[in-house]
């Protein structure tokens, strides 16, 4: 047995001593005053003023297991070896209740004696109230009594609304284990004390209901109360068990600002005789809770009932004189309890409606609240300093909801004037902080304390704010920099005086995207990539228009950073923001000034770019960087959205930049791009209601600025009229087609679903097509639909038997007699169904060979005039045309023999489209070429005509390689082994190599020799005759062609003669010396020389 043991026995044996004749376990409650002091001297003598808690609630525990022992008849063998407590409980003498009231009484240890209590069944805990209400209500009985019982209610009470105790808290889990063992060795705990209480015929149905219980005790002492401060109290406890039994169902959640409104007033009374604390807001946080909470000890009294009986001691109390509060006293904390608890019953009785109630009931009611509202109250205040301590120490502490007093604090612009203490909480507690909602109120005040003097103080607070911002998760980070976008643009740079912190922030952001740019691939890894968005992201959230700005220099200007930088941006669709509502003015003005609604992001990509003039490099990574923008992604919620959207691509950089006549930031080309990157990205969206963001950009009048752009395209080879803006390329002709095709098709399916809702703007743009040319209207066609005819030029239906139901003939000056195949060839030009059509309906006669030569003359011509103006696809949509025309026999092209010296021998029908092809092309360079016609083209119209020529070239060859394949390389052969093969295997090298000569009569590689020897003299004579220095295409095509013919003759050796291949040779130096320029001249001699050596 320890020493506190030992002394803790002695004072009960010394008590107990002090009983005689009786002893402890028949004391009667007079009699604790003389005998109890040893105890409650004993436990101040073991723990001093430390462990006081602890020892308090440890003898309590014993005292009260002692007695469940003895009437559950414990055995005192198994108790040894099961009760932790049982060396000091066996040491003590038997005891009755009395003790245990009166010590838990004299300790002040309510709290303690009800956490115990809790731990008990319901029908339990209402069998010890009980005991505890007979026991103050037995003799002598005195006010001491009805502090101790109120005590307990509000203690009881409060304990209900407690949050439950965790599993650390030994002593109570083993109480409650001792006791449950205890009552399971018997069948139920009802059944045993059925048992009991049977003894006693007044308890045969002992109550259950703790209320009734603790409201008719305190009925029965209420002439005790003779002091207005314990008056108050009890009051304030029966209106507070009536609220909380009777009025609510759920527990009341009040706002941050009311609790702490409550607690600074709480403590301003509390600090009068404790210095603030945790301790002490903590208890004030349990009342106010337990003020808030459904009873857990539920009622079977009826509200009628429990009306009557409040009434009742509130009338009596009142008309003792107790319930007057003295205006000229100093106010008290129950005072304000009781202020608090009448104020929230009168609200709930004037909310309640007791349903079937008769007019007594409504008499209790109105009776009631006659008496509480006659009460008058002292105006209860408290400082704005109170309320910052209370807040801090609720914070610092961690105590209860101090996340939603964070939230509040932050939010509590007029507690920044003191600097320190604010300061000081916001710098210890950041993890209280780190809330995203609490964040963003502490940064919008933060930036309205920005414009003190003091820049350390600012900059410290800031590198806090920032700090709290990194904590935060990928998704509350994108939540807070849509916050601080709203707030401000330039973050918590854009307020006054802010400009102090601009020199370290600067540095700060040139760091982060100097580690980014030079980490370089490796930042495209996961980890990596993480990092580099955290950089971004708390730089952003300082000010996310300089981030932005950087973001887009960065992947603009340097080399393959466009997609690492929209990664990162992809992962931050908070910096997007949040696209208000506008009214219809502003949206108004949103048409007239297409620039005037665009996002931050926007603005940013239109800054860099208009603040240099960009190269072609920095033009493509451009390009790249709003595409990537552009695609959609996850922003969390399931949702799916880009950074940059269509229409604000559309607004900002292409509606503006489509002008006719003036100069702009961005070259077409580049407009013209991103709206085709707008259109594909646009055309993957499967919403339907994000999908088609450019239909919202004016649709028609767009459709109509590039329809016009197309037109001035058509003319690009003539000289431009002075003054004119755009400089037209071919490049920028196709890119311009593609992308009036797709709008057209986007268009369309909209006009399509709802023809009605389009039917003005459609015959708008009908009506503005007839300024421009014909063939553009074609381009327009999926947007047409069914609504009008094909207009075409009147000549193309003498050449074409067209239905008149869908088509239509315009007159049109340039298209006057005999320009039929010249409309029916543009019309081959512009769309493969329209091809199609122009195919199956051409009207010619083959029978009559007059026709025929007229058709192909007049073909010839027409050739001429549109070749030069067709783009590759249009060139090679018309190829396929001439093609057909030659298979069914409508094309007629003799074959002329000025680069043969002999009649060949040779079967040429298989090849007889790629040489009537190359004659009729050669025919119409000549005439282009000639003295009527050179002046027709300017230079770059000669080097595109160059291009489709030598395209044309390409295409012949692929098909002589497609029809004559190559055979498999063979592998090389030493002259050793090929010695061995000559003694050992004569006769199968003959039989191989008669095997190779048969192989090479079957297929037709002489006249593919021809056809190449053909191909190259007609490019040859076309490249003399073109323009100087346009020809580089011809001469690549040539050496194309001098590559194939050594493959032939190197794969089919038997192919030609010596003499042939020499003639051949000659042929092709003699053609080639005719070229003016030499460097072209001398490489092409040298390829024809090292053609000698392979055929040798």
């Amino acid at each position: 047995m320890d020493k506190d043991v030992a002394i803790l026995q002695g004072a009960f044996l010394l008590s107990n001593k002090l009983c005689l004749p009786s002893s402890l376990s028949s004391l009667q409650k007079s009699d604790w005053s003389k005998v109890g002091n040893p105890i409650p001297a004993a436990l101040k003598e073991i723990c001093g003023k430390e462990d006081v808690a602890s020892w308090r609630k440890k003898i309590i525990c014993v005292v009260w297991l002692k007695l469940f022992s003895r009437e559950n008849g414990e055995d005192v063998e198994e108790a040894w070896t099961e009760s932790a407590f049982f060396a000091l409980q066996n040491a003590l003498p038997e005891i009755n209740h009395v003790v245990l009231m009166e010590l838990v009484k004299s300790l002040s240890a309510a709290d303690i004696f009800v956490d115990f209590l809790l731990c008990l069944p319901q029908q339990q805990i209402c069998s010890e109230l009980e005991r505890l209400t007979e026991h103050v209500k037995n003799s002598p009985k005195s006010e001491n009594d009805v502090h101790f019982l109120l005590d307990v209610w509000w203690e009881l009470w409060k304990g209900g609304a407690k949050q439950l105790r965790d599993s650390q808290d030994s002593m109570e889990l083993v109480f409650a284990n001792h006791v449950a063992h205890l009552t399971s060795k018997s069948a139920s705990w009802d059944h045993q004390a059925a048992k009991r209480l049977k003894l006693d015929p007044a308890t045969l149905e002992p109550n259950t209901d703790v209320l009734d219980i603790l409201l008719h005790t305190l009925k029965d002492m209420k002439e005790l109360v003779s002091q207005p401060e314990l008056c108050f109290r009890a009051l304030s406890s029966c209106l507070n068990s009536l609220y909380t039994s009777f009025f609510i169902e759920h527990s009341v959640l009040l706002p941050t600002e009311d609790k702490i409104m409550y607690l600074s007033k709480a403590m301003s009374f509390k600090e009068n005789r404790d210095k603030l604390s945790s301790e002490l807001i903590r208890e004030a946080q349990q009342e106010l809770r337990a003020s808030h909470t459904p009873s857990h000890h539920p009622s079977r009294m009826s509200l009628h009932e429990a009306l009557k009986n409040v009434t009742e001691l509130a009338q009596f109390w009142q008309n003792r004189g107790l319930l007057k509060v003295c205006s000229s006293s100093t106010p008290t904390y129950a005072e304000f309890k009781l202020q608090q608890s009448v104020l929230r019953i009168l609200a709930a009785l004037e909310k309640s409606h007791m349903r079937d109630a008769t007019a007594e009931q409504e008499d209790e009611k109105n009776q009631l609240t006659a008496l509480l509202e006659s009460l008058s109250f002292p105006v209860f205040e408290s400082t704005s300093e109170m309320s910052m301590r209370v807040a801090v120490t609720i914070i610092s502490h961690r105590l209860e909801d101090y996340q939603n007093v964070a939230l509040f604090f932050a939010g509590e612009k007029s507690w920044v004037a003191c600097h320190e203490p604010w300061s000081d909480c916001l710098v210890k507690n950041q993890e209280a902080f780190q809330q995203c909602e609490t964040l963003i109120q502490l940064s919008s005040t933060l930036r309205s304390q920005l414009h003190t003097e003091n820049v350390s103080h600012c900059r410290r607070l800031l590198k806090v704010v920032t700090a709290v911002f990194t904590t935060l998760s990928l998704e509350d980070k994108n939540e807070a920099l849509t916050a601080i976008l709203r707030l401000s643009p330039q973050g918590f740079f854009g307020c006054p005086g802010s400009s102090a912190l601009a020199a370290s922030f600067e540095q700060e952001l040139n760091m982060a995207f100097n580690c980014i740019i030079q980490g370089g691939a490796g930042a495209h890894t996961e980890g990596n990539l993480g990092t580099a968005v955290s950089l971004v992201a708390r730089v952003a959230f300082q000010n996310p228009e300089a981030t932005l700005r950087s973001c887009c220099h960065s992947a603009i200007f340097n080399k393959g950073a466009f997609c690492l930088m929209s990664k990162i941006l992809q992962q931050l669709p908070g910096l997007r923001g949040v696209m208000e509502s506008k009214g219809e003015e502003e949206q108004s003005e949103e048409r007239r000034n297409p620039t005037q609604g665009s996002s931050l992001l926007c603005r940013c990509l239109q800054e860099t770019i208009i603040s240099r003039s960009l190269a072609d490099s920095e033009k493509e990574q451009f390009l790249k960087f709003v595409t990537l923008l552009m695609m959609p992604t996850e922003t969390g919620g399931g949702e799916r959205g880009s950074l940059l959207s269509p229409q604000e691509l559309v607004n900002t950089f292409i509606l503006p930049n489509l002008s006719l006549t003036s100069v702009n930031s961005i070259d077409l080309e580049l407009s013209l791009q991103l709206l085709h990157s707008a259109l594909c990205v646009d055309s993957q969206e499967v919403d339907s209601s994000s999908a088609r963001g450019v239909l919202d950009c004016s649709p028609f009048p767009l459709l109509f600025t590039l329809a016009q752009l197309h037109d001035q395209a058509l003319r690009c080879w003539e000289q431009p009229p002075e003054g004119t803006v755009h400089r037209w390329s071919m490049d920028t002709k196709e890119l311009l087609v593609s992308v009036l095709v797709r709008l057209a098709q986007v268009v369309g399916t909209e006009v399509a679903a709802a023809p009605s809702r389009w039917s003005r703007a459609l015959f708008w743009l009908h009506d503005k097509m007839k300024e421009l040319d014909w063939t553009v209207y074609f381009h327009l066609k999926p947007v047409w639909g069914e609504h009008f005819k094909n207009e075409v030029p009147s000549s193309l239906l003498t050449v074409c038997e067209l239905p008149e139901q869908e088509w239509l003939g315009l007159d049109l000056p340039q298209y006057g007699y005999g320009t039929g195949l010249l409309a029916w060839m543009e019309c081959c030009t512009l769309s493969d169904e329209l091809q199609s059509t122009m195919l199956s309906c051409l009207s010619l006669d083959r029978s009559q060979p007059d026709h025929v030569g007229m058709f192909s003359k007049g073909l010839l011509v027409a050739l001429s005039q549109t070749f030069p103006w067709c783009s590759i696809p249009q060139w090679s949509r018309l190829l396929r045309a001439i093609k057909e025309l030659m298979t069914l026999g409508y094309l007629y092209v003799p074959f002329s023999l000025e680069y043969v010296d002999f009649l060949p021998l040779l079967d040429l029908r298989r090849f007889s489209y790629e040489l009537c092809l190359s004659v009729l092309l050669l025919r119409v360079l000549q005439l282009l070429c000639g003295s009527s016609c050179s002046h027709w083209l300017l230079g770059d119209g000669w080097a595109h005509v160059a291009r489709l020529y030598a395209h044309a070239v390409r295409e012949m060859v692929d098909s002589l390689r497609a029809k004559v394949p190559l055979p498999p390389s063979r592998p090389l052969v030493s002259v050793s082994q090929k010695a061995c093969g000559a003694t050992q295997g004569g006769s199968d090298s003959r039989q191989d190599s008669l095997k190779a000569t048969q192989t090479e009569e079957t297929v037709p590689c002489q006249e593919v020799l021809f056809v190449l020897t053909q191909l190259f003299c007609h490019v040859q004579h076309i490249q003399v005759m073109m323009p100087s220095g346009q020809s580089e295409p011809l001469f690549l095509a040539s050496l194309e062609i001098l590559s194939h013919y050594e493959a032939i003759v190197c794969a089919f050796p038997q192919s030609s003669s010596a003499l042939e291949n020499d003639n051949t040779k000659h042929l092709f130096r003699t053609i080639t010396d005719n070229l003016e320029n030499q460097e072209m001249k001398s490489l092409l001699q040298q390829k024809i020389a090292q053609l000698a050596a392979s055929t040798a």
